[in-house]
């Protein structure tokens, strides 16, 4: 696959209408890295960093490990955060963040999150973020592009918190936009957009989240997509999803699977999903994670 050595332009070029004037912006931070094997291991090749956003990378044994760090301690409208990784020829990466994202309100308008990443032959990714997290009065405006060749591998794992329900912030008026799109060998394999303007009235309806405050969604694409669904579906049982606090449903859509769980405990899923990645990796979550 052919990838233009770090194209992306500078973060005061090329913004978002909706960002208002450079001036008026809170932070501004961007990530680009590349991953290569070497013999058994895979490695941090190349790394560029800026603003408010760094990449830690633990030494691990095999696979690469990336821990993506805001240093702002969260996003408010106006902020932008762009991130470019690729993955050269048989390498494996997880990617993984800190600590969870929060989303807090902003004054200019959405908080703009953006990543594009390249997976070359026999490449793997897990990509595994802790959850995001929705405060009140936020706005999140997010862009995922996945390249992939035919023989590369994916595991994608996003969680979405509305307030913290330990505060006892039981009604959050939020607002998010998703927007995702994985090719493989150039073809559209996957593609979403979720519209979710004014949680505190639209997560309460039975047709879209039945009042679950958390919600994830888990994508898996590699050789074998039958096989991954039935083990994706064994993971979610024996994590022990009982559909009381957590309901969940996994599908197969030609070469892609496609899990989603809700629940309306933010801990109840968030230890599911941990479970749930733990038995799908056959080792545990990121140590971050814990």
């Amino acid at each position: 696959m052919d990838h233009p050595e770090y194209s992306v332009p500078p973060l005061s070029q090329g913004l978002s209408p909706a960002l208002g004037a450079p001036g008026r912006q809170r932070a501004l931070g961007e990530v680009r890295a590349r991953f290569e094997r070497h013999g058994e291991r895979s490695r941090l090749a190349r790394l560029y960093q800026t603003g408010g956003l760094r990449l830690a990378t633990p030494n691990a044994a095999g696979a690469a490990e990336g821990v993506l760090i805001n240093t702002g301690g969260g996003m408010a409208g106006g902020d932008e955060a762009r991130l470019d990784f690729s993955v050269r020829a048989g390498a494996e990466v997880v990617l993984t963040t800190q600590s969870a994202e929060k989303i807090y309100r902003g004054e200019t308008g959405a908080a703009h999150w953006r990543a594009s990443i390249a997976l070359d032959a026999s490449a793997r990714l897990e990509w595994l973020p802790q959850e995001t997290i929705l405060f009140e009065g936020a706005k999140l405006a997010r862009r995922l592009n996945i390249d992939m060749a035919q023989s590369a591998a994916l595991l994608l794992a996003e969680v979405f918190t509305f307030g913290r329900t330990a505060f006892g912030e039981d009604r959050i008026e939020a607002s998010s936009r998703d927007s995702w799109r994985v090719r493989r060998a150039g073809k559209l394999v996957f593609a979403e957009e979720l519209r979710l303007d004014g949680a505190a009235v639209l997560l309460p309806r039975p047709a879209i989240a039945g009042g679950a405050r958390a919600l994830a969604s888990l994508l898996v694409i590699d050789a074998d997509p039958a096989s991954c669904l039935a083990r994706l579906r064994a993971a979610f049982e024996a994590a022990g999803a009982d559909g009381a606090a957590v309901e969940w449903g996994a599908s197969r859509v030609n070469e892609t699977v496609v899990a989603r769980a809700l629940s309306p405990s933010p801990s109840h899923l968030r230890a599911t999903i941990v479970s749930v990645l733990a038995r799908l990796r056959g080792r545990a979550a990121p140590r971050v994670w814990s």
